[in-house]
C-alpha cells in the first residue's frame, strides 16, 4: 500500500492443557509455552507496531504466593523486548543452577510467567496518546483470585458513550472515555456480580470462605457474564480474557468483522487473529485450523474443559474484506489466492486502458503488499497473450519463419520499476525542504521504458488518500518518460470511514470523497452537502438503531469511472508530463474474489452495525464543521 494505514490489533493465546513437568520431559523444555507465545507474537508482527504485550497465569497457586505476570513495551522492536526480559529471568536461574531450568514445579514456585495460561498483544493504535498505558494485556486487580481479570483484543466499539453512561448507571467511575476501559470494566463488573452471588449462595450452603472461593472458581458460569457484557457492544472485535482462577475465553463479535482462529489437541488450546502463525508455531496443516464462529466464543475452564458457545446471536457475516487485500499476512492460502484472483479480475479493464497493445505497454507494482495481486495479473495478461497467439496462428496458414518468430515471441513486458527506500528519513524541518525529501522515499528502475513510447502500468492493493502517489511515485515514473501512467487499485474506491480498528476515521483524508466533493462544486451541485449536513444532522439524537448513512448521497450524482477520474487529476503533479489514469476494483469483483469476506463498508457504506452509520454521519459532520477529530471515542 503507498498510503500507510494503522490497522488492527493481533492476539496470540495459549492454554496448556498438560502439565509444565509434561512438556519439559516431552520437548525438554518448561518453557514451551512461552516459546510457542513468542513465535505466534514474531509471526503476527505486522499487526502491531506501536507496542506489545503479554500476561501469564499459574494455576493451583499457594496463598501468598504471586500467580499474575505482566509485562508491556513500548520499544522498536517490542516483542523482542519482552521476551528479552522474560528470559533473562530463566538466564539467572540457569547462571546460578542450569538444573533447576529441568525442574518444571520449581520454576513454577519462584519464577514469574511460567504460567499455564498465556496471552499476548500486538498494538497497532488507531487513534489518541501512544503509551505504556494504551497497551494491552489490560488488568483488573483484586485480592480474590476468581475476580481477577486480564483482557486484550483487537476491537473497536462504536458506542463508548452508551456504554460509559451504562457504567456510569451502575455506579461505576471509569478512569478514561476509552472502548478498551469499558469494555473491561464491564466484563469486571458481571464478574463481580457472578462472585457476590456465588459467594452468597454457597454461604447459605454452609461453606467456610477457604472453600467458598474454591467452589466459585469451579462454577464460574463464563457465558452468562459474556453475555450479559457484551449485550449492548456494537463492534468489531476479536478479546481474549483469563480471569485470576485460569478459567479463560477467546470472544468474537456477531458480525465476524475481526478474524479469529484456534487450534486444539490434547496439549494444548491456541488462539491468535492469523492462521498461518497457528500453522508455523505448531506444525499443523490448514485443515486442523478452525474459525471462531461469529457471536461466539471458546471457554476454556480451569479443569482444561473447552466449549465454543453463542454469547450473542449472529448477524450477517460481513468478514473484513480489508484483512484479505492488505493486513493480514498474504502467508496465509486463502488470502494468497483471493489477493491473486483481485489482480487477474482487472486484466480485462486494464487492456481496455491500453488498447490491448502489449508492445508498448509496461506492467510493474507498488512495492510491497501489491506483488501478490501483480501476479494474478500477470496470470490474466499471459492468458490473454495465448488466446491472442493462439488466433495468430490459426488464422495465418503462409506464415514466413520471421511471423512466426514475432508471435511467438509476443509476452507481456513486465518489470520491477518502484523500490521503495525504507530506510530514508527527513530530517529536515522547513515544508519545501521536507516535501523534497519525501518524493525521494521510492526509487526507480532507469532504462527500462521507451520515452514517449511506452505506456507504464502500476498495481497497487488500494489507494487511501493518493498523498504518496502524487507526492513521489508520479513523480519518480515520469523521469522515465512514459506517454501514459495507468495507476491500478486491486480494491475499490475507500469513500467511508471505519470504525472497527482502521485507522481510517475522517471523511477528509479519502481521495475519492475529495473528488465527488469537487465535482459537486465544479457542476453547480454544491447544495447537496449541506442537504446532506443537516439531514446528517436531524438524526443526531435519534437511537443508532434508526439511523441512516445519509453521506452516500455525496456520490449518487456520479459513476465509478467519473471519480476515477477526478481522482486521476487530483493525484496528478502540475509538472510532470505524462497523462495519468486510474483503474479501482469493482464491488462485484471483490466479491467474487473474497466470497466469505463481504464486509466492504469502507467502499460500499453498507455498516454491519447499527452504529457505522452514526459513525459516518458524524464524520461528515466533523468535516463539514471543520472539525479534526474522528467520528467515535
Amino acid at each position: 500500500m503507498s498510503d500507510s494505514i494503522k490497522h488492527e490489533c493481533g492476539i496470540a493465546f495459549i492454554r496448556l492443557l498438560k502439565p509444565l513437568s509434561y512438556y519439559q520431559e516431552k520437548y525438554g523444555t518448561s518453557l514451551y509455552g512461552l516459546n510457542k507465545l513468542y513465535l505466534l507474537m514474531e509471526k503476527q508482527h505486522n499487526r502491531g507496531q506501536d507496542g506489545a504485550g503479554i500476561a501469564t497465569i499459574k494455576l493451583d497457586v499457594k496463598p501468598g504466593n504471586r500467580y499474575i505476570s505482566r509485562y508491556r513495551s513500548m520499544e522498536r522492536n517490542a516483542v523482542q523486548d519482552i521476551f528479552t526480559y522474560v528470559m533473562k529471568k530463566f538466564a539467572a536461574v540457569e547462571k546460578e543452577d542450569p538444573t533447576l531450568l529441568q525442574d518444571a514445579q520449581w520454576l513454577k514456585d519462584n519464577v514469574s510467567f511460567t504460567g499455564e495460561v498465556l496471552l499476548g498483544h500486538l498494538r497497532y493504535g488507531t487513534h489518541g496518546k501512544n503509551s505504556i498505558e494504551a497497551c494491552h494485556p489490560f488488568l483488573r486487580q483484586n485480592n480474590w483470585m476468581s475476580r481477577n481479570l486480564v483482557v486484550a483484543g483487537n476491537f473497536n466499539m462504536t458506542n463508548v458513550d452508551e456504554l460509559l453512561q451504562q457504567l456510569y448507571d451502575l455506579g461505576q467511575h471509569p478512569k478514561e472515555q476509552a472502548d478498551t476501559v469499558t469494555v473491561l470494566e464491564k466484563i469486571g463488573h458481571f464478574l463481580d456480580n457472578e462472585n457476590q452471588m456465588l459467594f452468597d449462595k454457597f454461604k447459605e450452603q454452609g461453606y467456610d470462605n477457604v472453600e467458598i472461593s474454591q467452589k466459585i472458581a469451579d462454577n464460574l458460569d463464563v457465558l452468562k457474564i459474556l453475555r450479559r457484557s457484551a449485550k449492548t457492544w456494537d463492534g468489531g472485535y476479536t478479546m481474549s480474557g483469563i480471569f485470576g482462577h485460569g478459567d479463560a475465553f477467546v470472544m468474537r463479535d456477531p458480525a465476524g468483522i475481526r478474524p479469529a482462529f484456534y487450534y486444539q489437541d490434547d496439549e494444548v488450546l491456541v488462539a491468535a487473529s492469523e492462521r498461518p502463525a497457528i500453522q508455523t508455531a505448531f506444525n499443523v496443516k490448514i485443515g486442523q485450523v478452525k474459525e471462531i464462529k461469529p457471536g461466539h466464543a471458546l471457554i476454556i475452564k480451569k479443569d482444561g474443559t473447552i466449549t465454543e458457545e453463542m454469547f450473542r446471536e449472529p448477524l450477517e457475516k460481513k468478514a473484513c474484506s480489508f484483512e484479505r487485500i492488505y493486513f493480514s499476512r498474504g502467508s496465509d492460502a486463502s488470502i494468497y489466492q483471493e489477493r491473486k484472483e483481485l489482480g487477474k479480475l482487472l486484466t480485462p479493464t486494464i487492456l481496455n486502458h491500453v488498447d490491448h497493445d502489449l508492445e508498448k505497454t509496461v506492467f510493474t507494482y507498488i512495492p510491497n503488499t501489491a506483488e501478490v495481486s501483480f501476479y494474478g495479473l500477470m496470470e490474466g495478461l499471459h492468458a490473454y497473450n495465448r488466446h491472442r497467439q493462439k488466433e495468430a496462428l490459426l488464422n495465418n496458414d503462409n506464415l514466413t519463419e520471421e511471423e512466426l518468430d514475432r508471435i511467438l515471441n509476443l509476452a507481456p513486458r513486465v518489470e520491477k520499476l518502484a523500490i521503495k527506500d525504507a530506510k530514508l528519513r527527513t530530517f529536515i524541518t522547513q515544508d519545501a525542504d521536507r516535501g523534497d525529501m519525501v518524493s525521494h522515499v521510492y526509487d526507480t528502475t532507469y532504462g527500462l521504458i521507451r520515452r514517449d513510447v511506452d505506456t507504464l502500468v502500476a498495481i497497487d492493493d488500494s489507494i487511501v488518500r493518493g498523498t504518496t502517489l502524487k507526492q513521489s511515485i508520479l513523480r519518480i515514473f515520469d523521469r522515465l518518460g512514459p506517454v501514459k501512467i495507468i495507476i491500478v487499485s486491486s480494491a475499490p474506491q475507500i469513500r467511508y470511514p471505519d470504525c472497527y480498528g482502521i485507522d481510517m476515521s475522517r471523511m477528509g483524508e479519502f481521495v475519492a470523497f475529495e473528488a465527488a466533493i469537487t465535482m459537486l462544486r465544479e457542476r453547480g451541485m454544491g447544495h447537496v452537502v449541506e442537504e446532506v449536513y443537516e439531514k446528517c444532522k436531524a438524526q443526531v439524537d435519534l437511537p443508532k438503531e434508526e439511523v441512516v448513512n445519509h453521506v452516500k448521497e455525496i456520490y449518487a450524482p456520479f459513476t465509478d469511472e467519473e471519480i476515477s477520474n477526478k481522482i486521476a487529476e487530483i493525484i496528478t503533479p502540475k509538472e510532470i508530463g505524462a497523462k495519468v489514469e486510474v483503474i479501482y476494483q469493482t464491488l462485484d469483483n471483490l466479491h467474487e474474489a473474497c466470497p466469505d469476506h463481504r464486509g466492504d463498508w469502507y467502499f460500499s457504506g453498507d455498516y454491519p452495525t447499527p452504529g457505522g452509520n452514526k459513525v459516518v454521519n458524524r464524520a461528515f459532520m466533523n468535516w463539514v464543521e471543520g472539525k479534526n477529530a474522528r467520528a467515535y471515542m
